[in-house]
């Protein structure tokens, strides 16, 4: 019974995972056979202005997306727990930009934001009246915003479904006892809902945490890690270097930064979640 998913995990994680290790250990160009250079690569990196600019774009990436996400989510999972008309056909359309796959809808954002057919920025100078439109994936800020932007509204079905399901576990029986007791929705939320909602709230956090931190498609096809690096995270740098720079040991090195800081983010949240 155990084979199967064994042979999975042997097969698609362990193996790419430790081939990675040994190609990071290597200096490793195209079309050539690796040198062992130990941990130069790993060097090369850390002494590299643009891997910490790389590394600062990844987490302000994913803490800001994984906020607006968690934020919207529970708004949005508060509003469907309600009873109201057309409630299903509402909760179905919202799980759309979840499942469109992830090239077609960015590539639909990437029209949205281009400087010429620009559906914003036709609305931002035929109703704001504006003569001078900003440039979304050429400002190095408002590229990281955009980016962002899509992330959240791409992620934010997960986290809505994900919170109603565990909103609807919650006795209706609390609430009563509260109401009695003379508390308001506010106090209601505070005491019985976010405390019971809790550990669903940091479990689709971590799932969050890992697709943000690790997301390539997203930023592959709208900005390509550009304007000037502004937008490059550390898988979309990684595959830069390995495939773009023919340079397989150092992307693979750029990869593995990744693991350290993610295992100690999720090492954080899983003791929080034990404690709780």
């Amino acid at each position: 019974m155990l084979a199967p998913p064994v042979l999975y995990l042997a097969a698609f994680v362990a193996y790419p995972f430790f081939y990675g290790v040994y190609l990071s250990l290597e200096s490793r160009p195209v079309g050539r056979p690796g040198v062992f250079v130990g941990l130069r690569n790993f060097a090369l990196d850390l002494s590299d202005p643009v891997f910490w600019q790389v590394a600062r774009n990844t987490f302000t990436y994913t803490i800001v997306a994984t906020l607006l996400k968690a934020a919207g989510g529970l708004a949005l999972a508060l509003v469907m727990n309600q009873q109201f008309r057309l409630k299903n056909a509402v909760r179905a359309s919202l799980l759309l930009p979840f499942i469109v796959p992830t090239v077609l809808s960015t590539v639909a954002w990437m029209w949205i934001f281009d400087p010429t057919f620009s559906v914003i920025n036709w609305v931002l100078v035929h109703a704001a009246r504006l003569h001078a439109v900003p440039s979304w994936l050429g400002n190095p800020s408002l590229a990281m915003a955009s980016i962002i932007f899509v992330n959240t509204w791409r992620g934010l079905p997960f986290y809505a479904i994900t919170l109603l399901a565990g909103l609807q576990t919650i006795p209706p029986d609390l609430y009563e006892a509260a109401a009695i007791d003379g508390a308001g929705p506010r106090q209601r939320f505070s005491y019985v809902t976010f405390p019971l909602l809790r550990p669903v709230l940091i479990i689709v956090t971590m799932f969050s945490v890992i697709f943000t931190f690790s997301d390539f498609q997203l930023v592959y096809v709208l900005t390509g890690g550009g304007p000037a690096n502004a937008t490059h995270l550390f898988a979309t740098y990684a595959f830069n270097i390995a495939m773009g720079g023919g340079q397989l040991g150092l992307g693979a090195s750029v990869a593995l930064a990744m693991f350290p800081a993610l295992l100690l983010l999720i090492m954080g949240l899983t003791l929080y979640l034990r404690k709780e």
